[in-house]
């Protein structure tokens, strides 16, 4: 009889709205990430990783259940998570796992809306405050002293040092951080000052050929950020130019200063997988909910199914079985996470999970049939504060078709105003900024066609009938 290999403890790291640009393992240009450089070192660097809707609470709904967002019900931020559902700590903790959930959830308060088996939880309610926090254990109201990011590591090391240490683990460890406002700690607040942090190379988009979508969004730069935001008034007798530059100075300085604190704490916590002697059977990633627009189309926020919006950082390491240094541009999607988690815990995973394990392609023995296309659907059409416009699409190694569909369809948070629908074409390969929309040029008139029977062959496989 053949001995059952031994399940892997699992840390899984989850901060909100950091790019993969900001983290120096993926050739950051604005800052030094050495805490998870030191992942991706020892482990793979996935740098084709994608949300299926990037926004919060919908993403973490699909990490936890392995489904896409109108099969989880979690659509927008105002639809609550039924803790009910299967989960993947729930069937962990099924097959002899201890489980704890630290930090971020925004799934919901109260009743079923808070995270379901798990053996320890404690967390922000909705966004939570970077600064001395009310969190809440097993539904106890607490009032923490001290940033965050550092109490969400605290409890999450005090957690994996009081376990039951016959039985393997998995915690997950959500940051706040670097959500908006951005309010950085006492250590790193004054970074960067006396340095001007790098624009982005389309910072200046004036979304010419782009589809309306763009134009109407609410999350300029030089526009749209507030007094809390920049925590400052500008200087009088700017020109347009000068004050757009000056906001986004003001932001990213801030941006960076709180993902410098997640990067020390991600730090302590690989010392501590170390001084315990775990660490060759812990599975840890680093992930984040989606990416974020830093400054990028003259954007801060997220929504859009552009590359900075779509595109999640994802990091393992795990020394047993994946090669240090290894890097794949193999896709990977959120729906993903759990499959992947259930296949290295040796757990049998659901027919109804809609993602596939990833450890073939961490190991380097990527299928035959791996997938090539994913799905992507943001159904939040014109919510007050952003006002992106509802959208489905379709992104390939070489391409992006995105459809503008303008309509609330009955969203939660949507608003009930119909937009013409359009569409938008990206040659990644020629234009990997996305700043050039070709749809309608006839000489990508095949290639739409194409690509469009992809998107309703994907749209009708993950069952999304609307």
């Amino acid at each position: 009889m053949q001995k059952k290999s031994k399940q892997p403890n699992i840390v899984f790291i989850m901060s909100d709205d950091h790019a993969a640009h900001a983290m120096s393992c993926y050739g950051s240009r604005i800052n030094k990430t050495p805490n998870l450089d030191r992942i991706a070192n020892e482990g793979m660097r996935l740098d084709h990783c994608f949300c299926t809707n990037a926004i919060c609470a919908p993403s973490r709904a699909t990490i936890l259940t392995g489904l896409y967002s109108h099969k989880n019900g979690v659509k927008t931020l105002g639809d609550q998570f039924d803790s009910r559902q299967t989960t993947i700590q729930k069937l962990l903790r099924e097959n002899g796992y201890q489980t704890a959930l630290i930090g971020k959830w925004h799934l919901g308060d109260g009743g079923h809306h808070d995270p379901a088996d798990c053996d320890y939880w404690s967390i922000l309610p909705g966004p939570g405050e970077y600064h001395d926090p009310v969190m809440y254990e097993y539904g106890i109201e607490k009032k923490v002293s001290g940033y965050a990011t550092d109490i969400v590591t605290d409890l999450s090391i005090d957690w994996m040092r009081d376990r039951d240490k016959s039985k393997p683990f998995m915690l997950m460890c959500h940051h706040k951080a670097p959500h908006r406002p951005w309010d950085p700690d006492e250590k790193h607040a004054h970074m960067y000052e006396d340095i001007d942090i790098p624009e982005p190379v389309t910072f200046h988009d004036d979304y010419s050929g782009k589809a309306e979508a763009a134009k109407e969004a609410k999350m300029r730069i030089d526009r749209d950020l507030n007094h809390r935001d920049v925590k400052a008034e500008p200087p009088s007798g700017l020109s347009q130019k000068a004050l757009k530059s000056w906001y986004y100075q003001r932001y990213i300085k801030d941006y960076l200063r709180c993902v410098a604190s997640i990067d020390d704490n991600v730090g302590r916590i690989l010392d501590y997988l170390d001084e315990e002697g775990i660490a060759d059977d812990t599975i840890i990633v680093y992930t984040s909910d989606q990416g974020f627009f830093l400054g990028d189309h003259g954007w801060y926020d997220k929504r859009f199914m552009y590359e900075e919006s779509l595109k999640m950082p994802f990091i393992i390491r795990y020394p047993r079985a994946i090669k240090p240094g290894s890097v794949t541009k193999d896709f990977a999607l959120n729906v993903d996470f759990a499959p992947t988690f259930l296949d290295y815990a040796g757990i049998e995973i659901p027919h109804y999970m809609q993602g596939r394990s990833l450890r073939p392609v961490l190991e380097g023995n990527t299928p035959d049939d791996w997938q090539t296309s994913m799905y992507y659907r943001y159904w939040e059409h014109l919510s007050v504060e952003h006002q992106v416009g509802a959208h489905y699409g379709l992104r390939t190694h070489r391409y992006k078709l995105i459809y503008y569909y303008g309509e609330a369809l009955g969203a939660t948070d949507a608003v009930d105003e119909p937009r013409k629908p359009e569409w938008e074409l990206f040659d990644l390969e020629k234009d990997p900024y996305e700043m050039n929309n070709v749809y309608h040029d006839p000489r990508y008139a095949e290639t739409v066609e194409s690509l469009k029977e992809e998107l309703y062959r994907l749209k009708q496989k993950v069952g999304d009938e609307e």
